[in-house]
């Protein structure tokens, strides 16, 4: 679970990028902080690199498969 101190810092967002799962290895379309939607670990990463694969340190594959999911992703403000 990704944990912040303060929320000023951080708006709600009902954008489409947090509703689509992401298979491993493939490249992170946003930069940001990930989830694996079976087994919880977060990863943070710069968009276009690619997600961790399907054997990431936490993931016990009888839960399931590995599915990344946007969960944080920072946005310039001009």
């Amino acid at each position: 679970m990704a944990l912040y101190k303060h929320g000023n810092g951080l708006e709600v967002s009902q954008d489409g990028a947090f509703d689509t799962t992401y298979s491993p290895g493939s490249a992170a379309p946003y930069p940001g902080i990930y989830r694996c939607t079976n087994c919880g670990e977060e990863i943070a990463i710069e968009g276009g690199n690619s997600l961790p694969r399907q054997n990431h340190r936490h993931h016990d594959l009888s839960i399931g498969l590995v599915a990344w999911q946007l969960l944080v992703y920072p946005v310039e403000h001009g």
